[in-house]
């Protein structure tokens, strides 16, 4: 069974005992998060919501907190001469799905 859920605005496919990488949740390390806003349920009977699947829910663990990739963006200011850049690092978490109840 697997399921598509939103998480941070972006939409992810996960299946149970898979791990999940999104934007930073609110919650501390080894806490147990519900993700309610499930968009479709797949397996042998699909059930797609309109627009979320009423009653459906995925349960996650948080595995640890990290920082993505670094970011580098430069814009030239002709007139001026000069480089203005501009540098950073998302801030990422990591979720291991428990169970896809519905």
């Amino acid at each position: 069974m697997y399921a598509v859920v939103i998480s941070g605005g972006k939409q992810y496919r996960v299946s149970e005992g898979s791990t999940l990488v999104v934007d930073r949740v609110a919650a501390e390390v080894g806490a147990s998060v519900q993700l309610d806003q499930v968009l479709l349920l797949g397996g042998e009977n699909v059930r797609v919501g309109t627009p979320t699947v009423a009653g459906a829910a995925v349960s996650a663990t948080v595995v640890s907190h990290d920082k993505g990739a670094k970011t580098e963006g430069m814009r030239y200011l002709h007139r001026q001469r000069r480089r203005k850049q501009k540098n950073g690092r998302a801030s990422l978490t990591v979720l291991k799905i428990d169970a896809i109840s519905v």
